[in-house]
């Protein structure tokens, strides 16, 4: 077989390994690899209105000015209540020091990650390095790796870090980059009393006052009755509480009601705040809310019931059972009339007015029949969209649930372009997806919770965020468990073991799967059953690899192996042939590893699968090395490294120059070697990663 393997290489360009060729080395140093990221500028587009807020600029400007170096980012932390205009602050700030700090703008929005009160840091980290340019493949797993990698990447970078709804000091320390030529903006409603050991700048904001408020209604309403009625304009700007979210209420509320003098429209606010005992901001939201149409009205208040932060046109045709080009102009009247912020990726409603909406849908809807068929709408929706998504990304897999019927005729599928786009779809929709399982579950509906579960696994595996991923299957489990469905119990459960594991959750993980083997033992003798069988004694094997328990492992492996050809899976016995190789290798039986990777190649090549070709042929290339065969080895990797570039995968590019340097070491040939590490660790630190002890420095 070692001799097919070489002569079936034949003739492919050895495109490193020779002495000859160093010079492909050099070139591949400046040309090949991740490719440079751009800029970041993850702010939205800039707004005509803009009023004052000069005292808070100077003080900032003064201290950008002032910030010495070797002290850490320079920190602002903007404190005041909510709608106060804190983020417009921070945002207006960070375009207009865009020329000295040319590196890019991030933003982050801790609310959106936020979890009963909490912020997973890692997650946050990890959006961090993604605006960076760092592909989900070389972020590391744990919080300590991503951290360094946050040091390491932004280095010497003038950057902005825009940081919104931070409650503590201790959720925004681990994300400021290392660069002391950097500034963070922080907006928070309270002092960050533990920002301690950082250069840090306090700076109020609070309520506009009278004459910059009327000015901001000028911008907002362009309209003469505010200079011809002074008195009316004063007592309605003293009423918003010098709030610019309700400012922005009330100058579209002004705007519609074109014909009516502005005293008149002052008076029906000030006689239903008298008459129900609330505050005028409260009497602009409900005016605002009063004008709307039926339909407009209706999303308004199912709005909170929403599971992601972001409202886009689909989703909100899915509740109201409309097309999609309808909910966009119900959601562009809610713009319209001040109650949404349209953004570039869809509508975000303030804080303030989701609290508004929630008290109106109480009112409206005391019952809760309306908010229950809301719910169940987006859930049907979303698993639906998440179902084909996943099928268009990964291809036919190991899933339980039924694809949910056709939308119908007044509900819309999404078009995905493609596996790119359905990718791109899953990753757009994450933070929605997590919040569609937690809230089936809560409503009852737990195949439903489950059933999200399994796209959800699709997208982690290149994207781990592993809070979100470990909450969603937890309650997965429970979700099956009271559906009572015995293969949901027992692939939950697997799908649940390996974010634990991969966080060093071993014991956990390990009961996980002793729970969901027990469950396996009672499936019955169909097709699907029974590789979900041999698939929960593969789960078994990975964790015991992760263990280091290599003989436990290999025993799952065979087992599962035969489990696979039992049921004539060809795949599934590819699979175990490969693992059980790969274990081989681990435990130093080098020989052995070569029989079981020469096997699993060959099938690989049969069943014509691209990807595992290239893991087979990457592990069978370290155990020929290691008994001496070189020049097969050689043959391998360099067919490795051709199959890398060709699919672009920079990963594996790096982990291929590696072992290609270890075996020019090994061949004596240190001049190669060193320059196959260097490529290496060029590649890796261009992508974001963090070199290995191996790569040169």
């Amino acid at each position: 077989m070692v001799e097919e393997t070489r002569n079936s290489l034949d003739g492919r360009a050895d495109v490193v390994v020779q002495a000859g060729r160093i010079g492909e080395v050099h070139q591949h140093l400046h040309s090949a690899g991740a490719p440079v990221p751009s800029t970041p500028f993850q702010l939205p587009p800039e707004r005509g209105e803009f009023e004052n807020r000069n005292v808070e600029q100077a003080r900032i400007t003064r201290a950008v000015d002032d910030h010495a170096a070797h002290t850490g980012p320079l920190v602002v932390a903007l404190t005041g209540m909510g709608g106060i205009g804190k983020t417009a602050l921070g945002f207006h700030v960070s375009r207009r020091l865009t020329d000295r700090y040319p590196d890019g703008v991030l933003y982050l929005d801790l609310d959106d990650l936020r979890r009963d009160g909490a912020v997973e840091i890692a997650d946050a980290v990890g959006d961090l390095l993604t605006g960076l340019g760092v592909s989900p493949e070389w972020l590391e797993r744990s919080l300590a790796g991503r951290t360094k990698q946050l040091w390491t990447r932004p280095r010497d970078k003038r950057l902005i870090v825009v940081v919104d709804n931070a409650r503590f000091g201790s959720e925004v320390t681990p994300l400021l980059p290392a660069s002391d030529r950097s500034l963070v903006i922080v907006t928070s409603q309270g002092a960050l009393y533990d920002l301690d050991g950082t250069a840090a700048v306090e700076i109020p904001v609070g309520p506009l006052a009278v004459d910059d408020a009327v000015r901001l209604l000028g911008h907002l309403t362009n309209d003469p009755r505010l200079s011809e009625e002074p008195g009316a304009l004063g007592e309605l700007v003293r009423g918003c509480g010098g709030l610019p979210a309700a400012l922005q209420v009330a100058g579209q509320w002004v705007r519609k009601y074109r014909r009516r003098s502005l005293s008149r429209l002052v008076a029906e606010l000030t006689a239903e705040l008298r008459e129900k005992g609330i505050p005028m901001v409260e009497a602009v939201w409900d005016a605002a809310y009063s004008g709307l149409g039926p339909q407009a009205a209706r999303l308004y208040r199912l709005l909170p019931q929403f599971p992601g932060p972001l409202v886009q046109e689909p989703t909100a045709a899915a509740v109201l059972g409309c097309e999609p080009e309808r909910a966009g102009d119900v959601l562009e009247e809610l713009e319209s009339a001040g109650l949404l912020d349209g953004r570039a990726d869809g509508w975000r409603m303030h804080d303030l007015l989701r609290g508004h909406a929630e008290r109106r849908v109480q009112q409206d809807d005391p019952e809760g029949a309306e908010r229950a068929r809301a719910r169940t709408s987006l859930i049907t929706w979303y698993r639906r969209q998440a179902a084909r998504a996943d099928l268009l990304a990964a291809g036919p897999r190991m899933t339980f649930a039924e694809l949910p019927g056709p939308a119908g005729p007044d509900r819309h599928d999404v078009e995905f372009s493609g596996k790119t786009g359905a990718l791109r779809w899953l990753g757009s929709q994450r933070l929605a997806l997590y919040g569609c399982v937690r809230i089936a579950f809560e409503a009852g509906h737990y195949e439903d919770a489950w059933a999200l579960c399994e796209p959800l696994w699709t997208h982690f595996l290149d994207h781990p965020h592993y809070a979100d991923i470990t909450d969603a299957f937890r309650t997965g489990v429970a979700a099956a468990d009271r559906a009572e469905s015995l293969p949901a119990m027992v692939r939950m459960r697997c799908q649940l073991a390996r974010p634990l594991w991969e966080q060093g959750l071993h014991d956990e993980a390990a009961e996980q799967l002793r729970r969901a083997f027990h469950a396996s033992e009672a499936l019955g003798e169909s097709l699907p059953e029974r590789k979900l069988r041999a698939s929960t004694v593969e789960f078994r094997g990975l964790l015991k690899s992760e263990t280091g328990d290599w003989p436990g492992a290999a025993a799952d492996f065979e087992a599962a192996r035969a489990a696979h050809a039992e049921i004539g899976n060809a795949y599934g016995v590819l699979l175990q042939t490969y693992l059980l190789g790969r274990t081989a290798l681990r435990r130093g039986e080098c020989r052995e590893a070569v029989r079981l990777l020469e096997e699993a190649h060959a099938m690989a090549r049969q069943q014509d699968r691209e990807r595992m070709m290239a893991r087979t042929g990457f592990e069978l290339g370290c155990a020929l090395r290691l008994v001496g065969d070189t020049e097969a080895a050689r043959a391998l990797m360099s067919a490795a490294l051709d199959g890398a570039r060709a699919r672009g995968s920079v990963t594996h590019e790096a982990r291929v120059l590696e072992e290609l340097a270890t075996l020019a070491q090994d061949c004596g040939e240190t001049e190669t070697a060193e320059l196959h590490r260097a490529a290496a660790r060029h590649i890796t630190l261009r992508a974001g990663g963090i070199p290995s002890d191996g790569q040169s420095s």
